[in-house]
Formats: C-alpha cells, sequence, structure tokens
C-alpha cells in the first residue's frame, strides 16, 4: 500500500483510506460501518489503510447527517420468557459488531406508547416477535421491521420462521413410530398464529397415520400443562401420548403427573416444542422439537443491517428455517396397562 504523501497538510478522508486499499469509497463504508458486509480479507485492507492514513470516522457527524440512532429495537411478549433469551443474544452479537446499540421492549405497551415507537428518533429499525399487535399500530411505523418466530400477516413486514406444521408432524411421526395409537394435543392459545399451525400440523399428521387425536386447551404456559395433566389422567381410555404446543407447557405436564403419582415416559409419553435451554436438563430430559433461534435471530438481524446500510428494502418473506425432532428421555413405547393416578 502507498502511504499519503504528507498527512499533516489536511485531515484524511475516506476517498484516501479506499485509494491506500484498492477498493471503493462505498466497500470502505461497508468494512466501516458494517463488517459483516465484507469479506475477512478486505475487511483487513481497509483496517490496514485506516491505520496508515490515520483516518478516524467521526460517528456521530455520520450518523447526524444519515438521522441516524445507531439502534435496534426488539419488542416481544412476557420478557420473562425462556424461551426468547437465546434470539436476543443472536441479534445482540449481530447488532453488536456492526455497531449498533439494542434495546428491549414489552410490545405489550399501551397502543398511544407503540405508536410513537416508530416516530421518537431512538431507533433505526424493529425487530419484532409478537403477531398480536394491531397492524395499523405496525403499517405506521415506517421504519425496517422484521418478524421473528411468531407473524402476522397483515403487517407490511416479511418474517423469519420455521414451519411450525411440518415441525408439529415431526412430533406426532415420532409417536407413531414408537407404536402410540391415541394422542393428546395440548393446544396453545386459539388465536395464536404458531398454534394454529401446530394444531393444523399434528391433525394431519394423526390423520395421515391413522391416529385418534384429542385436543386439549393451553396458552404455552406450565398452568395450562398442570390443568392439561388433571384432564388427561380422568380420561377414559387414557391416551398413551401427549405432544404439548411449547416446552413450559410440557415442564407443566410433566411435573403434574410426578405429583399424581404418575411416571414420564413409563405412563405417558410427552414431547414438547421449541426445545428451550432447560429442555435438556429437566427430568426426564425432554423430547421436543428443536426451534433453531439463534438462527432466527441472526438472520433477522442481519437482513435489518443490510437494508440499512445499503438502503436496500427488506424483501419478501424467507424461506422457512430447517428445524429438528430432538429424541430424548420422555419418551418411550406406550404402557402395556394405565395406572391409576393416586387420590
Amino acid at each position: 500500500m502507498t502511504r499519503p504523501e504528507d498527512r499533516s497538510r489536511r485531515r484524511p478522508k475516506i476517498a484516501d483510506v479506499a485509494a491506500t486499499a484498492g477498493v471503493s469509497t462505498a466497500t470502505v463504508s461497508r468494512a466501516l460501518s458494517n463488517p459483516g458486509l465484507v469479506g475477512e480479507a478486505t475487511r483487513a485492507r481497509v483496517m490496514d489503510a485506516v491505520e496508515v492514513t490515520g483516518y478516524r470516522i467521526n460517528s456521530a457527524a455520520r450518523d447526524l447527517r444519515q438521522r441516524r440512532a445507531r439502534s435496534l429495537l426488539i419488542l416481544a411478549p412476557n420478557l420473562s420468557n425462556t424461551f426468547f433469551g437465546t434470539i436476543f443474544a443472536a441479534i445482540q452479537k449481530v447488532a453488536g459488531e456492526a455497531g449498533l446499540a439494542v434495546q428491549i421492549s414489552d410490545s405489550r405497551l399501551e397502543s398511544s406508547r407503540l405508536a410513537t415507537l416508530g416516530h421518537d428518533g431512538r431507533t433505526d429499525a424493529i425487530v419484532l416477535l409478537d403477531g398480536a399487535l394491531d397492524p395499523e399500530i405496525v403499517n405506521g411505523w415506517r421504519l425496517p421491521l422484521v418478524q421473528l418466530c411468531e407473524w402476522n400477516e397483515d403487517y407490511d413486514a416479511p418474517a423469519i420462521t420455521i414451519d411450525n406444521a411440518a415441525a408439529a408432524r415431526l412430533a406426532v411421526d415420532h409417536l407413531a413410530q414408537l407404536g402410540h395409537r391415541r394422542i393428546v394435543h395440548v393446544e396453545g392459545p386459539p388465536d395464536n398464529v404458531l398454534a394454529i399451525h401446530r394444531r393444523a400440523g399434528a391433525q394431519a399428521g394423526a390423520t395421515a397415520r391413522g391416529l385418534e387425536l384429542t385436543l386439549l386447551p393451553g396458552d404455552f404456559t406450565m398452568e395450562s400443562g398442570e390443568t392439561a395433566a388433571r384432564r388427561w389422567a380422568a380420561m377414559t381410555p387414557r391416551p398413551t401420548a401427549v405432544f404439548c404446543a411449547s416446552d413450559e407447557c410440557a415442564f407443566g405436564f410433566i411435573a403434574e403427573c410426578a405429583a399424581m403419582g404418575l411416571a414420564v415416559p413409563a405412563d405417558v409419553s410427552v414431547v414438547g416444542f421449541d426445545d428451550v435451554d432447560f429442555a435438556g436438563r429437566f427430568l426426564p430430559a425432554l423430547t421436543t422439537v428443536h426451534q433453531p433461534r439463534a438462527e432466527i435471530g441472526r438472520i433477522g438481524a442481519e437482513r435489518l443491517l443490510a437494508a440499512l446500510e445499503g438502503g436496500r428494502p427488506l424483501g419478501p418473506r424467507a424461506e422457512p428455517v430447517p428445524t429438528r425432532l430432538v429424541v430424548r428421555a420422555s419418551t418411550a413405547a406406550p404402557p402395556t396397562t394405565s395406572p391409576r393416578p393416586k387420590q
């Protein structure tokens, strides 16, 4: 690389860095503001050129010209839910490498407060993990927006998701292969898009295999799993397997079985959905549909950054992110008898 003739005469500019590195000014800009968008070798050349030229980026001035807050906002319901932690971490990693801060807020704010989010200048883009908000409010934000996991067809934004119906069929297929013929599906909230697709997948899988499927109401929580366990225990004949629409629900179901003196999987097999961090450490370790939350968070954050830095539209909804069933100790062949719960 060639050194500038005399750096003392004037303050180095981005064009000096580009000339020294042998790249375009646009490439220098991307390397400095969003290094994930350029190759490692190119990024190294740019950083060497920055050191040689003595160039110093004025982030505050650049962001003021671009009217940028250098911040992403994540909106999610029930921030205490352990499901979101891995997604938050993946987004934080991508955003942090690009020099963006991350804000996290509860999506169930008052409508008047939600409506101001896209207009207060405090964020450049929004990651939304809630499909139950008013579409008029969401579409009025006028910021780059991506939906993760949960989605709403009325939002003018792409979604990064898995195929929930196909994933639910994996759970039903697994139970059928073990020999179960009567299965319970503990649903999620009746108007939730994830619950709707998981129920549809479970029903399609049961129909395809000639299984008897009973639906019990739920809402993704441990409490709904406990209630479902009591209802299941009172059924005659009692189904030999249960597919819960979330891991939290499955944990509650298994815990209530233990309280009634019933064992999993000796008395009933249980499958969850999500594969939260605790699923493999629960007793028994939970068989569950793995939702690749880190991958979903990474893809969503990268799409937002590409839109911010390159001025490109976010584009259509992405192809579903692949998933799989993780088989652990909570499922087995059906029992030969149906023990009575303790009184």
